[in-house]
């Protein structure tokens, strides 16, 4: 399970006109536990007028550079965004947990790959760490990039990813997608189905791809998704990650019963027991409960407070994370599982 660190800020670098990516200086003693794999994010945690807030955020570095960095999008009403934007400065300390997430990329130069990626708006900050090494650990591999934004001016990013197209000539393509500006060699308009067989069936048709990495709001991935599978792409080669879900959850309660449950917490090899209602959630009740449980979005869209429910059963509200292998394991999302036994046992440690 992530540990939260305190950690300072290293350096505060302005990307675009409304967002920042951050570094931060990890100690010695911490580098082993910070270390990641391509396309993990970490949870920052401070408090805001008096306010405990977290949120993920994706590293952005490539695991070889020491770099621990990521960048933070200002968002409307956006409480910790417009803090980091707009308050935070080179020397302050902010709570950083270990790095978490399962969207990740794992080199093997052992094996030329082929990899395309579909980004919009943040959701390049992941991708961009998987990029990165991508071309630096697999030295034959090739990677095409699809990315969408309003127009040039709010891309994050754009003169590290011209850099790295340039530095890697031969191997990494981008196809940039602008819905509010005609640009040269870019689309006007969405990633949509027709950008999809641009890649697939067109411009990088010669290539045999491998995998296929997606993240930014989930109706831009689901084109994508339906797109390839469309093309008889295998989905186990289809990897996602969401960052803003397009339309709010539905809550189905229907099969939740009003009554309670004995829940067996097991933290950090602690246990505790206690009684809660079947309309909570487990992570709900665990809060009330002072017990410091891991989360972050409380919306189903992270991965911070995964647990695995080891006797009893539980019916969760949502999914966007965790595969049916995963659920078949007994993983489960603590922020949106409500217990439908007597008892239940859930451990975080067993993760």
């Amino acid at each position: 399970m992530s540990k939260f660190h305190s950690l300072k800020i290293q350096s505060l670098e302005r990307i675009t006109d409304k967002s920042v990516a951050i570094s931060f200086e990890i100690p010695q003693h911490l580098r082993t536990d910070f270390a990641f794999k391509a396309g993990q994010y970490i949870t920052l945690r401070t408090t805001i007028n008096g306010n405990e807030i977290r949120r993920d955020y994706s590293l952005c570095s490539s695991p070889k550079s020491g770099e621990l960095k990521v960048a933070i999008k200002e968002v409307t009403d956006g409480t910790f965004s417009s803090y980091a934007n707009k308050e935070l400065k080179v020397g302050d300390v902010l709570e950083v947990a270990t790095p978490n997430g399962h969207f990740v990329f794992e080199p093997n130069d052992s094996k030329t790959k082929h990899i395309a990626a579909f980004a919009s708006g943040s959701g390049i900050t992941p991708v961009l760490s998987i990029i990165k090494c991508a071309l630096e650990e697999e030295v034959q591999s090739n990677v095409v990039l699809v990315y969408g934004n309003k127009t040039t001016k709010d891309t994050m990013f754009l003169d590290e990813l011209l850099q790295l197209q340039h530095e890697y000539s031969n191997r990494f393509s981008i196809q940039f997608v602008f819905s509010q500006a005609q640009e040269n060699d870019a689309i006007f308009g969405r990633i949509e189905k027709s950008t999809v067989n641009l890649v697939v069936k067109n411009k990088y048709k010669h290539l045999d791809i491998d995998a296929f990495y997606l993240c930014g709001q989930e109706g831009m991935i689901n084109t994508v998704k339906d797109v390839l599978e469309e093309h008889e792409i295998k989905t186990d080669t289809i990897f996602y990650e969401l960052f803003k879900a397009s339309k709010p959850a539905i809550i189905d309660t229907g099969e939740i019963a009003s009554g309670s449950t004995k829940v067996t917490v097991i933290l950090d090899d602690e246990t505790t027991s206690f009684e809660m209602p079947q309309k909570q959630t487990i992570l709900e009740a665990a809060l009330d409960k002072d017990i410091d449980a891991p989360y972050s979005c409380q919306g189903g869209i992270c991965s911070s407070c995964i647990a695995r429910v080891t006797e009893g059963e539980a019916k969760m509200r949502q999914n966007n994370i965790l595969t049916d292998g995963e659920l078949a394991e007994g993983l489960i999302l603590t922020c949106q599982a409500q217990p439908t036994t007597e008892k239940i046992t859930v451990d975080y440690d067993d993760v």
